[in-house]
Formats: structure tokens, sequence, C-alpha cells
């Protein structure tokens, strides 16, 4: 059986979003992928953290809808988690969720001399995230598809 993972994610974004806002919660990613057998990942945030029990009771919940909605056609595991103090972050959709936060970027090739980059996220657009640099304050519009690897930095004091 054939299984189109992107659209199985699509679906369940659409299905599981506009309850997870309700339940007081914000949805950072879905990820539908072959591990040891299908797993359907939801990982979600709020302000404050996430505990276990705010992911028992979010699988609660959305495991019945998608059991309603029918969207896998296959048998999987759902493991919802928080996305973690220093996760990675991939998509414009994950900088602008954490404007404002430390993150540190390694670039493909260097922009304005700068290969690494230690700065808080300001703004996320489509395919573009700016930064300001923790070292000098400078701006840097820093295009997506540029970053090697980008995730969340743990402030210092």
């Amino acid at each position: 059986m054939q299984i189109d993972d992107k659209a199985i994610v699509s679906k369940v974004k659409e299905v599981i979003a506009p309850v997870i806002k309700k339940m007081g919660y914000r949805l950072f990613d879905v990820e539908f992928k072959p591990e040891r057998g299908w797993v359907l990942r939801i990982i979600v945030d709020k302000e404050g953290g996430i505990t276990v029990g705010d992911c028992e009771e979010i699988s609660k919940r959305i495991s019945s809808l998608l059991d309603v909605e029918d969207i896998i056609p296959v048998s999987y595991m759902l493991e919802v988690s928080s996305p973690g103090l220093t996760r990675e972050l991939t998509k414009s959709e994950h900088f602008d969720f954490f404007t404002g936060r430390l993150v540190k970027i390694i670039l493909k090739e260097p922009i304005e001399n700068k290969r690494e980059i230690l700065g808080y996220i300001q703004e996320a657009k489509e395919n573009l995230v700016i930064i300001k640099s923790k070292e000098d304050g400078s701006i840097l519009h820093i295009p997506i598809s540029a970053i090697a690897k980008a995730h969340l930095e743990i402030e210092k004091w």
C-alpha cells in the first residue's frame, strides 16, 4: 500500500489544530513516518512548557478524534510531545512559533562573513527569518534555504 505521508500530515493538522488550540496549547508540528512501524508524532507547546499530564490529555482527546475521522489507512503509534528546550528548527513556522527566543543558526555559506549566528528571532516570513545578533545587535535577514542547521539555545544568565 502506497502511503502519502504529506497528505496525511496535512489532513491531521487540519483536524487537530482547532482542538489543540481550544485546549490552550499551540501545535508546533505533526510528523508521520515509518520507524518501527508508522508513528504519528504530534508536537505541542504552551506558555510555561508541557507536562507529561498535558501530553496524556492531548493524546486521549485527539486519539478518539483521529479514530472517528479515519484519516490514516494503516496502524500507527501516536506520540504527543513538547518541542523540547533545544528543538531543531527546520521550517518557517518553527521560527515563527519561537519569535523572541534565542537560536543558534549554522549556515551553508557565510552571510556577512558569518557562518554561525547566535541571536534572537525577530520575525519569520515564508522563506526568510530575521535575527537580531546577540553578539553585536545587528539585524540579519537569512533565507531558510541558506540554513544548514538551527536550534533553540538555552539562555545562560
